[in-house]
């Protein structure tokens, strides 16, 4: 599946489960993405009996312990 590219050192970048993570919201938030829902982005997520989410493309667990459920144009790669 495709995420984000950004070149560094000649190569190519691309969010992954896994990448360091930064939102594009004002304050920027970091985290880590946790879950890549690709082609399911749109679906319904269950979290548990109380929480159900809009899936976006990514799931991001950021470093304050809460998830972010983000589209592509909601986050970068952290530098």
């Amino acid at each position: 599946m495709r995420g984000q590219h950004r070149k560094r050192d000649g190569r190519s970048k691309t969010i992954a489960v896994g990448s360091r993570v930064q939102t594009t919201d004002s304050p920027p938030k970091m985290g880590v993405v946790v879950e890549d829902f690709g082609t399911l982005a749109g679906q319904q997520v269950v979290i548990d009996h109380n929480h159900i989410a809009q899936s976006r493309r990514w799931a991001i667990m950021l470093d304050d312990g809460t998830i972010a459920f983000l589209d592509d144009r909601s986050v970068r790669l952290a530098d």
